[in-house]
């Protein structure tokens, strides 16, 4: 996009762009979202960056109307498997926080200068910057929901000094730590942290959104144990058990019904409600992003929709479910092992060898096993190899893995199906695109062909 269709975005408040760029206004200082409700500002005004990293960085603060900070994320990064979308991947998983630049770069394969100058010439930001950003995101969040002081939630958030997380509040939101914690919802219907519900978020989306086709998959998918579904269609909650760097976590996200817009259609997005408890509050950024990778919430349905809706064959399907969801996961070992050994299989194997959790609820009693702790203790079979190849890192199937790097060491282990194979890249590494093996599918469908196999098989014509 230009900056003219930019503009004609920002003045038709454009919720489609929400995440792909944002503009700022010179004359009072704010970057905001494309759909902000505000008076639409003079073009003469207005400049564009392709993140928010990039608007702080220029002097501009949020805005507190439209929440720029709030938004999905670039559906770009979906798609793109170079290593700039490998970093944002990597970044928004916290992995600038837990091992800084040099940990990226090292997970990149490339110098931390280079990272840098890749991140800066496409983004408007480098890896610190981008990252800081998402700290000042993850600090208004537990600000505005929880009553953690506020110096811990300056360490839970990822900054490194009491100082340095005021500097950054008041520099981003234009406000201090306790006047933005003042300005939060207190009204009727304001969803706040409790000890026993963890802290409420909300994982916007763009488009529209086919909750019930994925609450109907995790639900099929579902491992007793780390995962159950609960509730009626329309209204169900799935809650599950997370691994987390610091430590574990429970998740409920519900079931949220697409709703009308006025004058016809659908909204131009929404959000999922979730909430989180977490053992260490430092974990808040990379669970939202995990939990966000398994229900594809930075996904671009309009593109998807488009370019499916061309081939006579699912144009059908895409209009009777448009902004169908392709899932993802939150534990890589997690897809392989049911693909290998089924659910019940899968059962089994978090009954043994799972970690049990210190407080159980409800039906969920354990967090998926560890892969050294299962290669361990299943050490022959396919299964056994792949638990063995991602312990040891012979197999990397983090968010900044290279996919094609990935396929090829997973399909080098003994006895891998390469069916397998094919579900853990869409899967575990998110990959659009993946057609599976020996099956006939257009180029057409490119660069959505693991959406347009989602079309057929939620619509019972795909039976691979």
């Amino acid at each position: 996009m230009d900056e003219d269709t930019r503009y004609e975005a920002v003045r038709s408040r454009d919720g489609r762009f929400d995440g792909a760029f944002f503009f700022a206004v010179e004359t009072t200082g704010i970057y905001c979202r494309p759909s902000c409700p505000a008076v639409t500002p003079k073009r003469r005004n207005v400049r564009f960056f392709p993140t928010a990293a990039a608007a702080q960085g220029s002097g501009f603060r949020a805005c507190r109307r439209c929440r720029p900070d709030a938004v999905p994320g670039s559906a770009e990064w979906n798609v793109r498997a170079d290593a700039v979308g490998r970093a944002v991947r990597l970044i928004a998983d916290g992995v600038v926080d837990r091992e800084g630049v040099a940990g990226l770069a090292s997970r990149l394969g490339y110098s931390a200068r280079q990272v840098q100058r890749q991140l800066t010439a496409e983004l408007g930001a480098g890896p610190v910057a981008l990252a800081r950003a998402q700290r000042a995101h993850t600090a208004r969040v537990l600000l505005q929901t929880t009553d953690l002081p506020i110096t811990e939630i300056a360490f839970a958030s990822g900054f490194a000094s009491v100082r340095q997380f005021n500097d950054t509040v008041r520099e981003v939101y234009d406000a201090t730590p306790t006047e933005l914690r003042a300005a939060a919802p207190r009204g009727r219907g304001a969803r706040r942290a409790t000890p026993g519900a963890g802290i409420p978020i909300r994982l916007a989306y763009r488009g529209p959104y086919q909750a019930a086709a994925l609450f109907d998959q995790l639900a099929r998918e579902a491992v007793p144990g780390v995962e159950e579904m609960s509730g009626a269609p329309g209204g169900r909650t799935y809650r599950r058990t997370l691994r987390l760097p610091y430590g574990t976590a429970l998740a409920a996200v519900e079931e949220r019904a697409q709703g009308p817009q006025a004058g016809g259609g659908t909204r131009p997005g929404g959000w999922l409600d979730a909430r989180l408890r977490l053992t260490d509050p430092r974990d808040l950024t990379t669970a939202v992003q995990r939990l966000r990778r398994l229900f594809d919430l930075d996904a671009d349905p309009y593109a998807v929709d488009e370019r499916l809706a061309a081939d006579p064959g699912l144009a059908p399907l895409v209009a009777a479910r448009p902004g169908l969801r392709s899932p993802g996961a939150v534990d890589p070992l997690e897809p392989a092992v049911r693909a290998l050994v089924g659910v019940p299989g899968a059962q089994e194997l978090v009954r043994r060898y799972g970690k049990a959790l210190d407080t159980p609820c409800g039906s969920l009693t354990h967090l998926f096993p560890e892969p050294a702790a299962l290669a361990e203790a299943e050490p022959d079979g396919p299964l056994g190899a792949l638990a063995a190849a991602l312990a040891d890192g012979t197999v990397r199937l983090d968010p900044g893995a290279d996919r094609d790097d990935a396929q090829e060491a997973l399909l080098a282990l003994p006895g891998m199906d390469p069916a397998v194979a094919a579900a853990v890249r869409v899967r575990a590494l998110g990959d659009p695109d993946v057609a599976p093996p020996g099956a006939d599918v257009p180029d057409t469908w490119r660069p959505w062909r693991s959406y347009a196999v989602q079309h057929l098989r939620v619509a019972g014509e795909w039976r691979g």
